[in-house]
Protein backbone atom coordinates (compact mmCIF):
# COMPACT_ATOMS: atom_id res chain seq x y z
CA UNK A 1 0.00 0.00 0.00
CA UNK A 2 2.90 2.36 0.72
CA UNK A 3 4.12 1.85 -2.85
CA UNK A 4 0.64 2.66 -4.18
CA UNK A 5 0.49 5.83 -2.13
CA UNK A 6 3.81 6.95 -3.59
CA UNK A 7 2.56 6.32 -7.13
CA UNK A 8 -0.66 8.16 -6.31
CA UNK A 9 1.21 11.25 -5.12
CA UNK A 10 3.57 11.09 -8.09
CA UNK A 11 0.51 11.17 -10.34
CA UNK A 12 -0.98 14.17 -8.56
CA UNK A 13 2.29 16.08 -8.83
CA UNK A 14 2.99 14.99 -12.41
CA UNK A 15 2.63 16.93 -15.65
CA UNK A 16 -0.72 15.45 -16.67
CA UNK A 17 -3.26 18.22 -17.07
CA UNK A 18 -6.15 16.12 -15.78
CA UNK A 19 -5.77 14.15 -12.58
CA UNK A 20 -8.49 11.54 -13.09
CA UNK A 21 -8.05 7.96 -11.95
CA UNK A 22 -7.41 6.85 -15.51
CA UNK A 23 -4.79 9.56 -16.09
CA UNK A 24 -3.00 8.78 -12.84
CA UNK A 25 -3.12 5.05 -13.59
CA UNK A 26 -1.61 5.58 -17.02
CA UNK A 27 1.19 7.68 -15.52
CA UNK A 28 1.85 4.90 -12.97
CA UNK A 29 1.87 2.19 -15.66
CA UNK A 30 -1.32 0.50 -14.43
CA UNK A 31 -3.82 -1.05 -16.88
CA UNK A 32 -6.76 0.63 -15.14
CA UNK A 33 -7.69 3.06 -12.34
CA UNK A 34 -8.62 0.45 -9.74
CA UNK A 35 -5.44 0.61 -7.66
CA UNK A 36 -5.53 4.41 -7.72
CA UNK A 37 -9.16 4.40 -6.60
CA UNK A 38 -8.47 1.84 -3.87
CA UNK A 39 -6.11 4.25 -2.13
CA UNK A 40 -8.91 6.75 -1.59
CA UNK A 41 -11.95 4.50 -1.51
CA UNK A 42 -10.73 1.53 0.55
CA UNK A 43 -7.57 2.79 2.18
CA UNK A 44 -7.60 4.15 5.73
CA UNK A 45 -6.71 7.83 5.97
CA UNK A 46 -6.53 10.29 8.81
CA UNK A 47 -7.09 13.44 6.77
CA UNK A 48 -6.87 15.77 9.77
CA UNK A 49 -3.72 14.07 10.98
CA UNK A 50 -2.15 14.53 7.54
CA UNK A 51 -3.22 18.19 7.59
CA UNK A 52 -1.47 18.68 10.91
CA UNK A 53 1.73 17.11 9.58
CA UNK A 54 1.67 19.41 6.54
CA UNK A 55 1.01 22.46 8.72
CA UNK A 56 3.90 21.60 11.04
CA UNK A 57 6.23 21.14 8.07
CA UNK A 58 5.18 24.47 6.55
CA UNK A 59 5.63 26.33 9.84
CA UNK A 60 9.02 24.72 10.40
CA UNK A 61 10.28 25.90 7.01
CA UNK A 62 8.35 29.10 6.23
CA UNK A 63 7.38 30.67 9.56
CA UNK A 64 7.91 34.37 10.27
CA UNK A 65 6.17 36.54 12.84
CA UNK A 66 4.76 38.88 10.18
CA UNK A 67 3.35 36.12 7.97
CA UNK A 68 -0.11 36.38 6.41
CA UNK A 69 -2.86 33.78 6.52
CA UNK A 70 -4.80 34.00 3.25
CA UNK A 71 -8.35 32.63 3.27
CA UNK A 72 -10.19 31.86 0.05
CA UNK A 73 -12.49 29.29 -1.48
CA UNK A 74 -12.05 27.41 -4.72
CA UNK A 75 -14.35 25.19 -6.74
CA UNK A 76 -13.86 21.74 -8.22
CA UNK A 77 -15.98 21.17 -11.32
CA UNK A 78 -17.90 17.89 -11.26
CA UNK A 79 -20.28 16.03 -13.55
CA UNK A 80 -21.92 13.58 -11.16
CA UNK A 81 -24.10 13.96 -8.07
CA UNK A 82 -22.40 11.67 -5.53
CA UNK A 83 -19.15 13.52 -4.74
CA UNK A 84 -19.46 14.84 -1.19
CA UNK A 85 -20.83 18.40 -1.18
CA UNK A 86 -21.41 18.58 -4.92
CA UNK A 87 -24.23 20.90 -6.00
CA UNK A 88 -25.09 23.59 -8.49
CA UNK A 89 -23.45 26.65 -6.96
CA UNK A 90 -21.31 29.59 -7.96
CA UNK A 91 -17.59 29.09 -8.29
CA UNK A 92 -14.95 31.50 -9.47
CA UNK A 93 -13.21 28.55 -11.12
CA UNK A 94 -15.90 28.64 -13.79
CA UNK A 95 -17.17 32.18 -13.27
CA UNK A 96 -20.76 30.97 -13.07
CA UNK A 97 -23.20 28.68 -11.26
CA UNK A 98 -22.34 25.12 -12.16
CA UNK A 99 -22.09 21.62 -10.72
CA UNK A 100 -19.11 21.64 -8.37
CA UNK A 101 -17.66 21.16 -4.91
CA UNK A 102 -16.45 24.16 -2.89
CA UNK A 103 -13.61 24.13 -0.41
CA UNK A 104 -12.42 26.90 1.93
CA UNK A 105 -8.62 26.97 2.12
CA UNK A 106 -5.96 28.67 4.22
CA UNK A 107 -2.54 29.45 2.75
CA UNK A 108 0.45 30.49 4.84
CA UNK A 109 2.40 33.29 3.15
CA UNK A 110 5.73 34.73 4.29
CA UNK A 111 8.90 36.12 2.75
CA UNK A 112 10.21 32.54 2.75
CA UNK A 113 7.43 31.16 0.56
CA UNK A 114 3.82 30.06 0.68
CA UNK A 115 1.87 26.82 1.06
CA UNK A 116 -1.60 25.58 1.98
CA UNK A 117 -2.01 24.53 5.60
CA UNK A 118 -5.73 23.84 6.06
CA UNK A 119 -8.99 23.19 4.27
CA UNK A 120 -12.70 22.72 4.95
CA UNK A 121 -15.29 21.27 2.58
CA UNK A 122 -18.44 23.37 2.17
CA UNK A 123 -21.62 21.32 2.46
CA UNK A 124 -24.73 23.06 1.06
CA UNK A 125 -28.04 22.71 2.90
CA UNK A 126 -29.14 20.23 0.24
CA UNK A 127 -26.54 17.92 1.79
CA UNK A 128 -26.75 18.68 5.51
CA UNK A 129 -30.54 18.38 5.32
CA UNK A 130 -30.40 14.91 3.75
CA UNK A 131 -29.22 12.26 6.29
CA UNK A 132 -29.28 9.46 3.71
CA UNK A 133 -27.02 11.41 1.39
CA UNK A 134 -24.62 12.20 4.23
CA UNK A 135 -24.48 8.55 5.26
CA UNK A 136 -23.78 7.42 1.69
CA UNK A 137 -20.81 9.82 1.57
CA UNK A 138 -19.60 8.70 5.04
CA UNK A 139 -20.17 12.15 6.54
CA UNK A 140 -20.65 12.07 10.35
CA UNK A 141 -24.29 12.41 11.38
CA UNK A 142 -23.50 15.31 13.71
CA UNK A 143 -22.30 17.47 10.80
CA UNK A 144 -24.39 20.65 10.66
CA UNK A 145 -24.61 23.31 8.00
CA UNK A 146 -21.84 25.91 8.14
CA UNK A 147 -21.44 28.99 5.98
CA UNK A 148 -18.17 29.69 4.20
CA UNK A 149 -17.29 32.43 6.75
CA UNK A 150 -18.12 29.92 9.48
CA UNK A 151 -15.69 27.44 7.96
CA UNK A 152 -13.08 30.21 7.71
CA UNK A 153 -13.48 30.89 11.43
CA UNK A 154 -12.86 27.21 12.17
CA UNK A 155 -9.72 27.27 10.01
CA UNK A 156 -8.43 30.42 11.73
CA UNK A 157 -9.14 29.02 15.19
CA UNK A 158 -7.22 25.85 14.35
CA UNK A 159 -4.23 27.93 13.27
CA UNK A 160 -4.42 29.92 16.51
CA UNK A 161 -4.75 26.78 18.62
CA UNK A 162 -1.69 25.29 16.90
CA UNK A 163 0.30 28.48 17.62
CA UNK A 164 0.93 29.13 13.93
CA UNK A 165 2.86 32.44 13.83
CA UNK A 166 1.11 35.07 11.71
CA UNK A 167 0.22 38.73 12.10
CA UNK A 168 -2.37 39.26 9.38
CA UNK A 169 -5.30 37.57 7.67
CA UNK A 170 -6.39 38.48 4.15
CA UNK A 171 -9.66 37.45 2.51
CA UNK A 172 -12.16 38.70 -0.05
CA UNK A 173 -15.68 40.07 0.42
CA UNK A 174 -17.19 36.65 1.16
CA UNK A 175 -15.49 36.84 4.57
CA UNK A 176 -15.36 40.60 5.12
CA UNK A 177 -18.10 41.35 7.65
CA UNK A 178 -19.16 39.29 10.66
CA UNK A 179 -17.65 36.38 12.55
CA UNK A 180 -14.30 36.39 10.74
CA UNK A 181 -13.62 40.00 11.70
CA UNK A 182 -14.77 39.41 15.27
CA UNK A 183 -12.55 36.36 15.65
CA UNK A 184 -9.51 38.29 14.45
CA UNK A 185 -10.26 41.26 16.70
CA UNK A 186 -10.47 39.04 19.75
CA UNK A 187 -7.19 37.38 18.77
CA UNK A 188 -5.56 40.81 18.23
CA UNK A 189 -4.62 39.93 14.67
CA UNK A 190 -4.42 42.43 11.84
CA UNK A 191 -6.60 41.86 8.79
CA UNK A 192 -7.35 43.04 5.28
CA UNK A 193 -10.89 41.93 4.43
CA UNK A 194 -12.96 42.85 1.41
CA UNK A 195 -16.53 44.08 1.73
CA UNK A 196 -19.38 44.00 -0.76
CA UNK A 197 -20.39 47.27 -2.40
CA UNK A 198 -23.89 46.89 -0.94
CA UNK A 199 -22.68 46.67 2.68
CA UNK A 200 -24.01 49.44 4.93
CA UNK A 201 -21.64 50.98 7.47
CA UNK A 202 -22.01 53.52 10.26
CA UNK A 203 -19.76 56.54 9.55
CA UNK A 204 -19.81 57.39 13.26
CA UNK A 205 -21.92 60.50 12.85
CA UNK A 206 -24.93 61.08 10.67
CA UNK A 207 -26.86 58.57 8.62
CA UNK A 208 -25.86 55.13 7.43
CA UNK A 209 -24.33 55.12 3.98
CA UNK A 210 -23.28 52.51 1.45
CA UNK A 211 -20.40 52.74 -1.03
CA UNK A 212 -22.95 53.19 -3.82
CA UNK A 213 -23.88 56.56 -2.32
CA UNK A 214 -20.24 57.61 -2.44
CA UNK A 215 -19.92 56.93 -6.14
CA UNK A 216 -21.41 60.35 -6.77
CA UNK A 217 -18.22 61.81 -5.34
CA UNK A 218 -14.61 60.76 -6.00
CA UNK A 219 -13.70 61.43 -2.35
CA UNK A 220 -13.63 58.37 -0.10
CA UNK A 221 -12.53 57.64 3.44
CA UNK A 222 -10.13 54.81 4.19
CA UNK A 223 -10.90 52.78 7.31
CA UNK A 224 -8.21 50.69 9.02
CA UNK A 225 -8.88 48.88 12.30
CA UNK A 226 -11.76 51.13 13.30
CA UNK A 227 -10.09 54.51 12.60
CA UNK A 228 -11.17 56.70 9.71
CA UNK A 229 -8.72 58.75 7.65
CA UNK A 230 -9.66 62.08 6.02
CA UNK A 231 -11.10 61.71 2.50
CA UNK A 232 -8.60 61.13 -0.28
CA UNK A 233 -8.99 61.25 -4.03
CA UNK A 234 -9.38 57.93 -5.79
CA UNK A 235 -10.14 57.40 -9.50
CA UNK A 236 -12.29 54.34 -8.78
CA UNK A 237 -14.08 54.49 -5.44
CA UNK A 238 -16.26 51.43 -6.00
CA UNK A 239 -15.66 48.58 -3.62
CA UNK A 240 -14.36 50.67 -0.70
CA UNK A 241 -16.21 50.88 2.58
CA UNK A 242 -16.43 54.15 4.47
CA UNK A 243 -16.76 54.66 8.19
CA UNK A 244 -16.52 52.18 11.05
CA UNK A 245 -17.35 48.52 10.63
CA UNK A 246 -17.05 47.77 14.36
CA UNK A 247 -17.22 49.76 17.57
CA UNK A 248 -14.50 48.00 19.57
CA UNK A 249 -10.81 48.84 19.13
CA UNK A 250 -8.27 46.34 17.88
CA UNK A 251 -4.60 45.97 18.68
CA UNK A 252 -2.41 46.14 15.60
CA UNK A 253 0.59 43.80 15.29
CA UNK A 254 3.64 45.35 16.93
CA UNK A 255 5.71 44.97 13.79
CA UNK A 256 3.27 46.87 11.57
CA UNK A 257 4.75 49.66 9.47
CA UNK A 258 3.67 53.03 10.80
CA UNK A 259 3.02 54.59 7.41
CA UNK A 260 1.08 53.47 4.39
CA UNK A 261 2.64 54.88 1.24
CA UNK A 262 -0.67 55.03 -0.59
CA UNK A 263 -2.98 56.52 2.01
CA UNK A 264 -0.83 58.28 4.59
CA UNK A 265 -0.34 57.50 8.29
CA UNK A 266 -1.55 54.19 9.66
CA UNK A 267 -3.79 54.42 12.71
CA UNK A 268 -2.38 53.01 15.94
Amino acid sequence: MQHLRTLFLDGLLGDERRKTGWMRAEAAGDPGPWRQQAILGRGRWDADGLRDIVREYVVENLATDDAVLVIDETGFLKQGKTSCGVARQYTGSAGKITNCQIGVFAAYVSVRGHASIDRALYLPKSWTGDPARLAAAHVPEVTAFATKPGLAVEVIRRALAANVPFSWVAADAVYGVGDVEGTLRRACKGYVLGVKSTTISAPGRGSLRSPAQHRRSPAISIQVHGSVFPPVRAPKARGFMTGRTANSPISMPTNTARRNRGFGPVAS
